[in-house]
């Protein structure tokens, strides 16, 4: 890459090897998402959340054998949501898509949830159906557009929860992408955390706890739990987690695409405070197609990329978010500035 090479955003979709689909149930506010590595993807993992629900993260650690993911799935539902990961399996079989063991092709499939059982209707989750149609819609759906907002994996997701669900604002899914020169880097964001979201080039809230139920001013929660701190409890335990997937069209050794995860958490301390708490269950996935061959690029600056597209992907989940089942949005703040 040349010394003149800048950042440009770039539609997702535009990242070759890789496809992206939603299951959403607004009703029930809650859905699924799947990004797809039909050929297979190098693959690694960073958990930084004390309360994770996830499927197959062991095999990508670097010292394990299985070198290649054909999918990550993200979802609502809890560890309930685990489920659809074996819809979205099914599918890739079914297609001839997954690890050849001789009698049929293996699809290797990680997934993690976020905890939205509390905001929509607790007895419906994404389970094999809902990971089939994810699957579908990523792979037989427009390749153009990643739909971001309340949708998929971010139908359920909330933000700023200290002061229980009558405070809280609506999460969302967020989709992103840059380029550096030939590199190209994106990050499909589930926000769903504790704490607020607040955009880190200028400090501002974005999204988070609220001063009353019938206010959309928002208010520190850090400051809020430090006054607390004689009384402090979480109403919400366990119910938080913040889940992406980065995919690059680098190529990546296990142990390179381990580090750039290790470096994208980075994005969460800069865009949610407080963050990594023991009520979340942070985690990203990163998804290397090696289109780009042989190239050499500092993995420093791949780990640079996936922060900053990290951080654009976990505000604009925010950003794009609908207010649904009584959460206002910040797009409700903005229309109560406008008016």
């Amino acid at each position: 890459m040349s010394a003149s090479s800048t950042w440009q955003p770039i539609p997702i979709s535009s990242i070759e090897g890789f496809r992206i689909g939603h299951f959403t149930n607004r009703d029930a506010a809650t859905g699924c998402t799947v990004i797809v590595a039909e050929q297979g993807a190098t693959g690694g993992v960073d958990v930084r959340g004390g309360a994770p629900a996830s499927r197959e993260t062991d095999l990508l650690r670097p010292e394990n054998t299985v070198d290649v993911v054909h999918a990550v799935c993200l979802s609502g539902g809890s560890a309930f949501g685990l489920e659809a990961a074996s819809g979205v399996a099914r599918e890739l079989e079914a297609r001839g898509i997954g690890l050849d063991v001789g009698p049929t092709r293996v699809p290797i499939v990680c997934s993690s949830c976020i905890f939205d059982l509390a905001f929509g209707d607790a007895s419906v989750r994404p389970g094999v159906q809902e990971g089939i149609s994810a699957t579908r819609a990523a792979l037989d759906g427009d390749s153009t557009c990643v739909p971001e907002g309340t949708v998929g994996a971010g139908t359920g997701a909330t933000v700023g929860k200290l002061r229980g669900p009558s405070m809280l604002m609506k999460g969302g899914l967020g989709a992103r992408a840059i380029e550096l020169g030939l590199l190209r880097v994106g990050a499909v964001a589930v926000v769903n955390p504790c704490g607020n979201v607040v955009d880190p080039r200028t400090g501002s809230f974005i999204a988070g706890m609220r001063s009353a139920p019938d206010s959309l001013e928002i208010v520190s929660m850090e400051e809020a739990m430090l006054a607390d701190s004689d009384g402090l409890s979480m109403p919400l335990d366990r119910t938080n987690t913040t889940i992406s997937c980065i995919i690059t069209n680098a190529r990546l050794t296990k142990a390179q695409a381990t580090k750039v995860a290790q470096m994208a958490a980075d994005a969460y301390a800069h865009t949610i405070r407080p963050t990594h708490t023991t009520n979340d269950g942070d985690t990203i996935y990163v998804l290397a197609s090696g289109e780009l061959g042989f190239i050499d690029i500092p993995i420093d600056l791949i780990g640079l990329a996936a922060t900053r597209v990290l951080e654009e992907a976990i505000c604009a989940g925010c950003t794009t978010a609908d207010g649904i089942h009584g959460a206002p949005a910040y797009k409700d703040i903005l229309k109560s500035v406008s008016s």
